[in-house]
């Protein structure tokens, strides 16, 4: 009874995740603009960021989407190096970053469509 319990628990958790995933990665998206550059509010955009995308990398396993997790701990790594040193992105990590949210988007999109009733 414990484990029926916990499998449905897990389910609404999963089926959360899914609902608000997209939305998640195009608010990553549309703040691109804003993750370079100077000053504290570049810094704070960039801060926001990379917990959203840590949320993801931590959430998406646990409720089965593993690939969705190990795209966003690819754009996790790009954000880390710019955030330690409390800096805007170059555009040259803007561009990966970019390059990093389609294969997020791809990897949920293909996670999503998996586990999705007429996928099954």
């Amino acid at each position: 009874m414990a484990i029926d319990q916990f499998t449905e628990r897990l389910a609404i958790i999963r089926t959360r995740f899914a609902a608000n995933l997209n939305r998640k990665i195009e608010t990553l998206d549309h703040a691109l603009p804003q993750l370079s550059g100077k000053g504290n509010g570049v810094v704070e955009a960039l801060a926001s960021a990379h917990r959203s995308v840590h949320e993801l990398c931590g959430m998406g396993p646990t409720v089965g989407f593993v690939a969705t997790g190990q795209a966003a701990r690819s754009v996790e790594r790009i954000l880390f190096t710019p955030l330690r040193a409390k800096r805007g992105l170059t555009d040259s990590e803007v561009a990966s970053v970019r390059d990093g949210l389609g294969a997020l988007r791809a990897a949920a999109q293909a996670e999503m469509q998996s586990t999705s009733p007429s996928g099954r």
